[in-house]
């Protein structure tokens, strides 16, 4: 049986690894030598991250189509009379669905948004 092992940190189960890194956690804390972020700590690591993420143009465009899926699912399910598109006041859907930054009456075939590739 070669790469497999019953030792170490690594071949525990979850619930255990956790357990250990707990009580780590908690003696670091009452010794006095456990990093806490400040606000200033934390917002720098944040923005890195933030940064870090926005890389992946795929990944960005992925989360755009969540949120809005998850606008668009808000709104049909608090007016399910007309599945969330409009209003009372007889105004047109908008485009809810397809491809985010193209409106469905956008024949030229260009992108309303910024086109610049970054």
């Amino acid at each position: 049986m070669a790469g497999t092992s019953n030792r170490g940190f690594a071949s525990m189960n979850r619930d255990k690894q956790r357990e250990i890194a707990s009580k780590g956690g908690r003696a670091a804390h009452q010794k006095g030598t456990a990093h806490e972020f400040s606000s200033d700590e934390a917002r720098e690591a944040g923005r890195k991250g933030g940064q870090a993420v926005s890389r992946n143009r795929e990944h960005m465009a992925a989360i755009g189509r969540k949120g809005g899926m998850e606008s668009g699912a808000r709104a049909r399910k608090s007016n399910p009379e007309d599945g969330g598109q409009g209003n009372e006041m007889g105004q047109e859907p908008q485009n809810m669905g397809g491809n985010p930054g193209h409106d469905q009456g956008n024949t030229g075939g260009q992108s309303m948004g910024n086109n610049n590739p970054m």
